[in-house]
């Protein structure tokens, strides 16, 4: 099993900041002067969990409402990979982001993140989403102990569903190192793909993935079969960076958390948050799981 270690921070990983740019009218009035808009725009990263043609407009929804909430310019980043946000936040280049899990988790220890924000269910409660990996229906895996011999499609080095979970229920399983082939497909999306293509003998589908292949006719579930799933993981949190204004962090949960509904929906949906409804607060102790994971792992700035 070749496992790559969970470098979410690089060299030269801040240059991989490359944008999908969009701006926010905001408030033509915004001044760097305003205790809601400092320097005169905020810059909002969000982490690249899904196929930029569909995450980018449904981010600069939130985006743009959150702009008009503060009366201050928003600049989104649709990040090119997990290490870059982390390492922006971190740089001082990102005021807000958004953060799978685990990425909060390094976003938290490395550049002093803290989550204010999540998507909410219609009881107010924090959506979650599980992990999967997935094989075929007639395949001769039963359990995560019949993975040894065969090949494993991960999405991404850092991701919550797509690498870490996957890796530990390895772990759970007695499996060693070199029992399982692991490629990283470079996303959710390919790791479903190669499994649907039949490159690979199972792959993690999480089912937030799961939900949108299958709407879109690209997965039919018939076909394959799961067998693993983890426990509920909360859903993405949007983070500020812990240095900023007392004053400016407040104003942003609050306004995250007054958003309208329709503002927020279009980035839910991706997440599988259906019927929209409204952000909920989060803080640390939401994600405590994740830093359990991330110490049952032995994740530390030396994997950074």
């Amino acid at each position: 099993m070749r496992l790559r270690p969970l470098a979410l921070i690089v060299t030269g990983a801040l240059a991989a900041l490359t944008l999908t740019a969009c701006g926010s009218d905001g408030g033509a009035s915004a001044t760097g002067k305003s205790a809601t808009c400092p320097g005169g725009r905020i810059r909002f990263g969000v982490e690249p969990f899904e196929d930029p043609a569909k995450l980018t407009p449904a981010a600069k929804v939130l985006a743009d409402a959150l702009g008009e909430q503060l009366d201050c310019p928003v600049q989104l980043t649709i990040t090119e990979d997990y290490s870059a946000e982390v390492l922006a936040l971190q740089n001082g280049k990102l005021d807000v982001a958004m953060f799978g899990p685990l990425g909060y988790v390094f976003a938290s220890q490395r550049a002093g993140a803290e989550a204010i924000a999540s998507f909410g269910t219609g009881e107010g409660n924090v959506s979650s989403y599980t992990a999967g990996i997935w094989v075929p229906v007639d395949s001769a895996v039963r359990e995560v102990k019949d993975l040894a011999g065969h090949s494993l499609a991960l999405s991404s080095v850092g991701s919550t569903s797509g690498d870490a979970l996957p890796r530990k229920a390895l772990v759970d399983a007695g499996l060693k190192t070199a029992d399982v082939k692991v490629n990283y497909a470079g996303g959710h999306a390919e790791s479903l793909l190669a499994l649907a293509k039949g490159t690979v003998d199972a792959a993690e589908i999480n089912s937030q993935q799961l939900a949108s292949a299958t709407e879109s006719k690209a997965f039919d579930p018939a076909k394959f079969r799961k067998v693993w799933a983890s426990d509920a993981i909360p859903n993405d949190p949007i983070t500020v960076r812990g240095n900023l204004d007392p004053a400016f962090k407040k104003a942003v949960a609050d306004a995250l958390l007054h958003l309208p509904t329709d503002k927020v929906g279009q980035i839910g949906a991706l997440l599988a948050v259906k019927p929209a409804a409204p952000l909920v607060a989060v803080d640390k102790s939401t994600y405590q799981p994740l830093f359990d994971l991330a110490a049952t792992l032995n994740l530390t700035d030396k994997d950074l």
